[in-house]
């Protein structure tokens, strides 16, 4: 029995040695991804050799093994678009919970993770997020002005969406920094953990602990560049590790995901669908691809006919222009939407995508743009301009006459802004409206559009 006198200082070490007990660790990244449905997936990324503990609604158990605990293995210089044995891969598992209908409140290893809206009215939509280290092109990727992708994310996080739209491209640091290149000496790169963690979730965590994430695959996920990680951290299907990228020989079926619905409520809906395998040059005949996006076009079109008014979400653009100038004579030359995917849905239908698509959400392009069209096409909004570097060729207030951005479109409003990061939010104000604002990377806005059903216009023509 302890002395009265004795008692206090006895409750003291008591408790000095349950503050100094270890808590679970945090994993490196803890996020909730949208799937088919809008159902709500759990993630967690961490070095750990064993997945964290979820808590849903008062109930703790441990998350599943997604993809096991090990280095992303290299896929060989005969198939990757960069090798570098050297590359750094730290060993990481991946983890996930599917959450049940009506959860309240959900946390890994103690920290929260945000809940869908029932229906979410405030989207923030971003892409090309990361640092560009590849060939002749080396961003500053220590420098937050050069590459402001966290500044970007806080700024989003602070806008409170309730969901997040990335339309692609996540995984950019594929070759090392020069040595004679500061602002990024030091960077991680290949396809390891190490440079997918500092190309994305860690400067997205802000965001990533604000809303749920809808995402989409850019060409950058592909299964010759960043496909490994992609399967293991992101996608929102299920993890096979027999298509899982690691293999070139299952490539073709890696390479390629089935379309899935999110709903938005209101009897709209998003469709996302898997562009990063498309060839900007078009398709040779017989490539496997062709009936890869023949089916795609196909399920877009069964999903889009279950709501009245539909979202489709991608990487490519298909009615957006893009611009190059020619290094010798300086000329600029505008061009449109991806030709794989101009080629194979334009087979099937001219408007490119169904008859009831009435907006297309892309990246690819590292700008921000709007098109809206007299004719029967959706409007599109590019959003590529969160991070990663930028194009600086500028597009022209009025494109040339007869310059169209896809068969048969016929342009009647275009906006853009060349040069510089931010990020796009679509507020709902109606059953198929949304006011549409620009932010640069402190969240201050540049410009505003309104939505009207498939047709859309800006305030200004360029920011």
């Amino acid at each position: 029995m302890i002395h009265p006198i004795l008692r206090p200082l006895a409750v003291a070490a008591v408790l000095a040695g349950c503050a100094s007990l270890p808590s679970e660790p945090r994993p490196d990244a803890a996020f909730v991804v949208l799937g088919a449905e809008g159902a709500p997936i759990a993630r967690a990324v961490t070095t750990a050799a064993t997945c964290p503990a979820i808590t849903i609604d008062g109930r703790t158990a441990t998350m599943a093994v997604r993809a096991p605990h090990s280095p992303i293995p290299l896929r060989g210089k005969h198939f990757s678009a960069s090798f570098h044995p050297d590359a750094v891969s730290t060993p990481v598992l991946s983890c996930e919970t599917p959450l049940p209908a009506g959860v309240k409140q959900v946390s890994v290893a103690g920290q929260p993770l945000p809940l869908p809206a029932a229906e979410p009215t405030r989207i923030v939509v971003i892409g090309d997020t990361g640092c560009r280290l590849k060939g002749k092109e080396f961003q500053d990727c220590n420098d937050p002005r050069a590459y402001p992708f966290a500044r970007v994310a806080a700024s989003a996080a602070a806008w409170k969406p309730d969901l997040v739209v990335h339309v692609g491209d996540f995984h950019y640091r594929e070759d090392p920094c020069p040595a004679d290149r500061p602002g990024c000496a030091g960077s991680p790169y290949g396809y390891g953990w190490d440079a997918w963690n500092a190309d994305f979730f860690a400067p997205a965590r802000t965001l990533l602990a604000a809303a749920p994430w809808v995402i989409a695959r850019g060409n950058h996920e592909s299964c010759a560049r960043g496909g490994q990680g992609w399967w293991r951290f992101l996608d929102a299907h299920a993890y096979d590790p027999a298509a899982n990228c690691d293999d070139p020989a299952t490539d073709e079926r890696a390479d390629y995901a089935d379309p899935y619905a999110v709903p938005l409520g209101g009897g709209a809906q998003l469709i996302v669908f898997d562009s990063a395998n498309t060839n900007w040059r078009g398709f040779k005949p017989g490539d496997p691809a062709i009936a890869r996006y023949t089916d795609t076009w196909r399920k877009v079109a069964v999903l889009a006919r279950r709501q009245r008014y539909n979202i489709a979400v991608d990487h490519h653009p298909l009615y957006a222009y893009g611009a190059s100038r020619d290094a010798r004579t300086g000329a600029v030359t505008l061009f449109g939407g991806d030709a794989g995917l101009t080629q194979v849905f334009g087979a099937l239908d001219p408007r490119l995508l169904p008859a009831t698509i009435d907006v297309l959400l892309s990246g690819h392009v590292h700008l921000w743009e709007q098109t809206s069209f007299t004719s029967d096409h959706p409007t599109q909004f590019v959003a590529g301009f969160a991070g990663t570097a930028e194009d600086v060729v500028p597009l022209p207030k009025t494109p040339p006459a007869g310059q169209t951005p896809a068969p048969g479109a016929v342009l009647e409003a275009m906006s853009s802004w060349i040069d510089g990061f931010g990020f796009m939010t679509m507020e709902r104000t109606g059953p198929d409206a949304w006011r549409v604002i620009v932010h640069d990377r402190d969240g201050k806005e540049r410009n505003t559009c309104t939505v009207e059903g498939r047709r859309s216009r800006c305030a200004v023509p360029q920011v």
